[in-house]
């Protein structure tokens, strides 16, 4: 494992150990990721929320400095890349652990895709507030569906699935009259807290997710039934449900994320797709920007949301991280979108909003 350098600020160093407090110039706090070197984030978290000396974003930028490693037992680089080949970066272990789960439920998965692009940029929005991994929007999905109405038969509700006695301990209202468990804004902060607390417990985001399920004591005694803190080592001392959790979670994460719909094709490349002589001299490009989704673009042109992708591989991934993107449609496709561009702009944006 190699070692991370995270630069800290000197004035914040003054706050922490006296080994640092002697130094003038900027200080490097030296993280090993070996399991054997571990140096405990939980406490540098603490010292970095209550710290007085930094601005938001300072602290936000050191705890997601931190915090991405906490993917280390899923992806091989300790955090996903999307302009990387998914195969490429994902721990095998993962494979075979969610292909069963992908069998019954991609279909369901990847008809979410177009609705839940709206509900996935507040979420990212949010947790880049906290600088917390956007992977984790992933856990709403299994959670809810995305669904504020979602209700289990334990009483969790919202979207993020809180008990009442959690949501209020995160400050969120739960009264007949005022439920903001199904507040998206809210709870997703209020799951952000959340999330950041069960990773000082654990550091690693696979137990994380498990302990959101079952609750931190069941992971808690599978770490000390295994002797591990490797998720791999630890899962069958976890209930069935909580390692299925993380199972689903894993397999959410596929389906969203990589370029292709199926689990048997190992590359994870957008093919070559071949287009005719007359579909290419037949084809215009217009730089755009804005808030726009493909599914409300389609419908407007008339088109079908395969030849949408035909011409515009992962478009909303790309728009929405980027800010822009090279549209390509066929040229009377094209004059239509010229004609209408602001209507599906606004299209768009009302249903982000909603």
């Amino acid at each position: 494992m190699k070692n991370i350098s995270i630069l800290i600020l000197p004035f914040f160093m003054m706050t922490m150990k006296s080994s640092f407090a002697n130094n003038a110039t900027p200080l490097f706090l030296t993280i090993d990721t070996s399991k054997e070197n571990e140096i405990k984030e939980d406490s540098l978290i603490e010292v970095l929320k209550k710290s007085t000396s930094l601005t938001i974003d300072e602290k936000n930028k050191t705890v997601g400095t931190l915090t991405k490693y906490g993917f280390r037992d899923l992806f091989k680089q300790y955090s996903y890349d999307p302009a990387l080949p998914y195969s490429a970066q994902i721990n095998p272990n993962a494979e075979v652990y969610m292909k069963d789960y992908l069998t019954s439920h991609s279909n369901q998965l990847l008809k979410m895709k177009p609705f839940a692009v709206p509900y996935f940029n507040l979420i990212d929005n949010i947790f880049k507030e906290y600088n917390l991994p956007t992977e984790l929007k992933y856990l709403a999905v299994i959670e809810s569906g995305l669904k504020t109405s979602a209700t289990s038969i334990v009483g969790a509700a919202g979207p993020w699935q809180f008990m009442p006695a959690t949501a209020s301990s995160y400050g969120l209202s739960v009264t007949k009259s005022n439920d903001e468990r199904r507040d998206y804004f809210k709870s997703t902060h209020a799951a952000a807290h959340f999330l950041l607390m069960l990773f000082k417990e654990f550091n690693d985001w696979l137990l994380v997710i498990a302990a959101y399920n079952g609750g931190p004591g069941r992971v808690y005694n599978a770490i000390r039934k295994s002797g591990s803190k490797d998720f791999w080592k630890l899962q069958y001392y976890l209930p069935l449900e909580s390692r299925n959790h993380v199972k689903k979670f894993i397999a959410t994460h596929y389906v969203m994320e990589s370029n292709n719909n199926g689990f048997n094709n190992k590359s994870d490349q957008i093919k070559n797709i071949e287009f005719s002589s007359s579909e290419i001299k037949n084809t215009s490009a217009l730089l755009i920007s804005g808030k726009f989704i493909s599914t409300v673009i389609a419908k407007y042109l008339s088109m079908g949301l395969n030849e949408f992708d035909k011409y515009n591989p992962m478009f909303d991934k790309n728009i929405s991280t980027i800010g822009n993107y090279e549209l390509k449609l066929p040229t009377d496709k094209m004059e239509l979108f010229k004609n209408n561009k602001y209507a599906i702009l606004n299209e768009c944006v009302n249903l982000m909003l909603k």
